[in-house]
């Protein structure tokens, strides 16, 4: 399709990420610090954009959000940029090994479009269970060795916990009532109760405990999977909550000439307690 032929937003939205690829060529060709920059470089601070980008989701802060994707795709387009050129980490590959920012997205474009046959072919999948089960076989047919091969080893472990969970359910491995998962959930504690009963004082095998505790935040990552809760994002909510209210308790308690170190449990208690009607 021409470009003119395009609706008046999608031109102005090309037009925009032909901005962003010029500047980056310019940075790259013209600033010290951007011609630094290599792919290692770049990755501790893609993460941290990441991270920023999801506590401005959690905040449910727009503004905060457009910004936040504005640096992640800045980040995108560097890492494009890189690849592209010779003379830099990427010199030993072969040529065809490098690559800008077109085959990036023609390349993501082809996947869609392969892994979304119900659309772009002749399968039928009507529900979301369908899809992501028809997504699994397709990337064991692309040449996935196994349907867990796609969770990445560096993920924080709550949250690959629900991805192989999620994976495991696309390839038919998974529990048939929420029921069945809450009696799990029971087991696991039950086990971990009889085993390390808090109650008692005697030392412990720290590496068993770690296991069985393992086991019972495995079932609950679970559960919560099956009422459709993401333990991520729930764990992330209450942190937040927990550091607000916190902070509230330290504000009061220095609008009293106080320290916590000086205060007993029963008086922060108060406090805590006032910030928990209000947070």
């Amino acid at each position: 399709m021409n470009f003119n032929q395009l609706a008046p937003r999608r031109q102005e939205q090309l037009m925009a990420f032909d901005r962003l690829l010029t500047i980056m060529d310019e940075l790259r060709a013209q600033c010290p610090w951007d011609r630094k920059q290599t792919m290692d470089s770049l990755r501790h601070l893609t993460i941290e954009e990441t991270y920023e980008l999801s506590d401005a989701i959690l905040e449910k802060d727009l503004p905060e959000i457009r910004k936040e994707l504005g640096d992640i795709q800045l980040h995108l387009v560097f890492y494009a940029k890189i690849a592209s050129e010779t003379g830099t980490e990427l010199s030993d590959r072969s040529a065809t090994d490098r690559f800008d920012m077109a085959d990036v997205l023609n390349g993501v474009c082809d996947k869609l479009i392969s892994r979304h046959p119900h659309i772009y072919g002749d399968v039928v999948a009507d529900t979301e269970e369908q899809v992501k089960a028809n997504w699994e076989q397709l990337k064991l047919k692309e040449g996935n060795k196994s349907v867990l091969g796609g969770v990445p080893g560096s993920l924080p472990a709550l949250v690959k916990a629900m991805r192989i969970q999620e994976k495991a359910r696309g390839a038919g491995f998974d529990w048939d009532e929420k029921q069945q998962v809450w009696e799990k959930v029971e087991e696991e504690m039950q086990e971990f109760k009889a085993e390390f009963n808090a109650e008692a004082n005697e030392t412990i095998n720290h590496e068993r405990a770690e296991g069985e505790f393992g086991d019972l935040l495995f079932s609950l990552v679970n559960y919560a999977r099956f009422i459709d809760i993401n333990p991520e994002t729930a764990l992330e909510r209450t942190n937040k909550k927990f550091i607000k209210r916190f902070q509230y308790l330290e504000e009061q308690a220095r609008a009293n000439g106080k320290t916590l170190n000086e205060m007993t449990l029963a008086e922060m208690d108060v406090y805590w307690n006032e910030a928990k009607k209000d947070i």
